[in-house]
């Protein structure tokens, strides 16, 4: 079955960084585009990465463009989610995600708190 298993994570200084992993099993790995959400306390899940078939990414908030980077390693089926700079804002639960027969899968959340 299709799996998300998450690591990285945890709490970290304004100005830290952090990089979030996912693995991948049950699926055909390369042919999906696989996505970064985060949803931070009382706000809704937003969409913050996309890492396409092809390697190439596209950042989508605003907020983090210039500080985050996503990527994948298809031998190994994993993607990442580099984060620079973090500030108290970025404070959230990050999720990876893959839609596969028009049905979403997620990982397991990952707390990323950044606080001094």
């Amino acid at each position: 079955q299709v799996r998300l298993v998450q690591s990285g994570g945890g709490l970290v200084q304004p100005g830290g960084s952090l990089r979030l992993s996912c693995a991948a099993s049950g699926f055909t790995f390369g042919y999906y585009h696989m996505y970064w959400y985060r949803e931070a306390p009382g706000k809704e899940r937003e969409l913050v990465a996309t890492i396409w078939t092809t390697g190439t990414s596209t950042i989508h908030a605003d907020s983090v463009k210039g500080r985050f980077t996503a990527s994948r390693d298809n031998p190994k089926n994993t993607v990442a989610l580099q984060m620079n700079n973090l500030k108290p804002e970025d404070t959230a639960v990050y999720y990876c995600n893959v839609g596969i027969g028009g049905r979403p899968y997620w990982g397991q959340g990952t707390q990323v708190t950044v606080s001094s």
